[in-house]
């Protein structure tokens, strides 16, 4: 009687683990280079401004005191080390 009330737990647990380990894998697939927007690497970080038009948008910039925005171009921009910038994002105005 024990065995056929843990059979079931069992078995749903096992499907389970599977499941999430054959998710996380799936997703452990190599992440874009340099994704769209902003990004950081281990000490670096960058707003990429993907587009194919040459525009030059402004950006806000989270780096910990009064927000600062800067001008981008099409590409990756250096806008400051990872440890001084929380953020960036596109204001919505070109420059």
């Amino acid at each position: 009687m024990r065995v056929r009330r843990t059979l079931p737990a069992l078995i749903g647990a096992l499907a389970l683990g599977l499941g999430m380990s054959m998710a996380s894998s799936a997703s452990a697939e190599p992440s874009v280079k340099d994704p769209c927007g902003f990004f950081e690497t281990a000490s670096d970080a960058y707003y990429n401004h993907c587009t194919s038009d040459g525009s030059r948008i402004v950006i806000e910039i989270d780096d910990w005191g009064p927000n600062s925005e800067q001008c981008v171009g099409p590409g990756v921009t250096w806008i400051g080390s990872a440890s001084d910038v929380d953020g960036a994002w596109y204001t919505g105005r070109t420059c």
